[in-house]
């Protein structure tokens, strides 16, 4: 399995999402950054960052950046990662993008998705223009230097390339099937 490299295309998908729909690539083509999260529920590291994902997708909603969060785990060892609990979650946090289930893994093995929370972010043309991390803390929200998405965000609209194109996506590893 390999990893997206900058300036690759945007894998396509089609997965039911936590609201009831099901969601593909196409459906954000308007959209002039998409930003595509690999997820869970169960990581400690998502969990520190969901807030801030929130916070991300409210701000730059207006800008039309969409957040479109993946859930790619096995859910037989880790049945809190299946469709029932990632609605429960959703809704619990205030999730203000989609959140997408996976159960065939194709579309991590499709993206070179190795752990959760890991970014994908496209420009208009949907080639990838950043990966990796949030920022670099994610113990701490109040102890960011670099907010490594944000940075991307405001250079992808603006059709520059982040002074950052690729960081070292930290987490737990995606849980494989098999």
């Amino acid at each position: 399995m390999n990893a997206l490299q900058l300036g690759d295309p945007a894998p396509g998908f089609r997965l039911p999402g936590v609201d009831g729909r099901t969601r593909s690539l196409e459906e954000f083509a308007g959209k002039p950054v998409l930003v595509i999260i690999f997820s869970c529920n169960h990581c400690p590291y998502v969990q520190a960052y969901e807030d801030r994902m929130i916070a991300i997708q409210k701000d730059y909603q207006d800008r039309g950046v969409q957040l479109v969060a993946i859930n790619s785990n096995e859910e037989i060892n880790y049945p809190v990662d299946n469709l029932e609990h990632m609605i429960e979650r959703a809704k619990a946090k205030g999730y203000n993008f989609p959140y997408l289930r996976d159960v065939s893994q194709t579309v991590a093995k499709a993206y070179g998705a190795t752990h959760t929370p890991q970014l994908f972010v496209f420009d208009r043309d949907r080639r990838l223009g950043y990966t990796g991390k949030i920022d670099d803390n994610w113990q701490n929200p109040r102890a960011v230097d670099r907010q490594y998405l944000r940075e991307a965000l405001d250079a992808l609209l603006k059709g520059a390339a982040p002074a950052e194109v690729q960081t070292h996506a930290i987490g737990c590893t995606i849980k494989w099937a098999g």
